[in-house]
């Protein structure tokens, strides 16, 4: 007798699949329920328009396709040719992308090439897009803000002491052949913190207290310091007149600024040389840090979804995959609200 199996096939194997899946909850399907990418791809093509060839040809892939490969890229940290395999392989991943029963991906190739066609003003509108999604369903900046910046590592460079003199003063070895300057990150420096090197960008941002949604955000180099990015992702329309950061950013100016224009100084102070904190201006910074430790709660998400390592070269590129990190992390953030039933008010 031939022996028994629990294996069995069946013609409608995949649809069973799917069922499967969606019993099982699939996160693509949950994001896909409540995020409107038909929304952003529009407001991607407002800023970055598709590119209509005279001479014919292939046309490009539909921005909205394009553009949930981005938020795959993000969410799960991966690369333009790691990308490529599981668009063929996986089957929530291509039902995401409106690739089920499309004959052929994007492969790595054109997804680089659609990054660089909107660069850095199709991400900024990317994330301005999930920003109107967000404020659509009631979520306003509430409670206060908070402000902070981390660092965002970078592939290290390994020059030697020649060529570092001659990058400082923005030139360029004539040693070095077209393939390897390619791989030269001419953008990212060097700085100290806690004592430790870091080699990379850094990535400043103002987060509601009541949400912890990213309400603005600002990319730099490495060496730039964090209080030089304060005014700039400043918010004017958080409800609540408290403005929150830690020790890096107190300064006479700034804080006779919050004063003259009625906003609350809950910046924390930092001591001086022969001059320490006084008892009571430690017990405040430990009463201001309780509700500031709230904006390192984004930089960990964005470090869940596989690091804030980026693989990139260049400023122009780091800054892209900065501003598509600050989005997904708004999206994620938005499918959480809904899906947990958390109402605005």
């Amino acid at each position: 007798m031939k022996p028994r199996s629990a294996l069995k096939t069946d013609l409608f194997a995949d649809e069973r699949h799917r069922k499967k899946i969606d019993s099982l909850g699939d996160p693509l399907a949950e994001i896909e329920s409540h995020i409107d990418f038909a929304a952003l791809a529009a407001e991607v093509d407002r800023v970055a328009p598709r590119p209509v060839s005279a001479q014919g040809g292939r046309p490009p892939y539909p921005t909205e396709t394009m553009v949930r490969i981005l938020v795959l890229k993000r969410l799960y940290n991966l690369s333009d040719e790691q990308m490529e395999y599981p668009l063929l392989d996986r089957m929530s991943y291509k039902r995401f992308c409106s690739l089920a029963n499309a004959t052929n991906v994007p492969d790595r190739t054109t997804v680089w090439t659609f990054e660089n066609r909107i660069g850095a003003a199709g991400a900024q509108a990317l994330f301005d897009g999930v920003s109107a999604q967000l404020l659509k369903k009631g979520f306003i900046a509430r409670g206060g803000q908070i402000i902070d910046a981390t660092l965002v590592p970078a592939p290290k460079q390994h020059n030697n002491r020649g060529e570092k003199e001659l990058i400082e003063q923005g030139a360029m070895p004539a040693s070095w052949r077209p393939a390897k300057r390619r791989q030269k990150d001419l953008d990212a420096t060097w700085t100290k913190k806690h004592g430790k090197s870091h080699f990379g960008y850094k990535l400043s941002i103002n987060v509601d207290k009541k949400y912890k949604i990213i309400r603005r955000i600002e990319t730099d180099t490495a060496s730039t310091h964090d209080s030089q990015h304060f005014d700039n992702v400043f918010d004017t329309s958080n409800t609540s007149r408290d403005v929150y950061a830690d020790r890096g950013y107190p300064s006479e100016g700034r804080e006779a600024r919050l004063k003259e224009n009625g906003f609350r100084n809950q910046i924390q102070r930092k001591g001086k040389r022969n001059k320490p904190l006084s008892e009571c201006q430690q017990r405040r910074n430990k009463r201001i840090a309780k509700t500031r430790a709230r904006v390192e709660h984004p930089f960990a998400a964005i470090a869940q979804m596989g690091g804030k390592l980026i693989r990139t070269i260049g400023q122009a590129r780091a800054s892209f995959a900065m501003t598509t990190m600050a989005a997904c992390y708004n999206l994620k953030r938005l499918v959480y609200f809904q899906e947990a039933g958390i109402e605005a008010f």
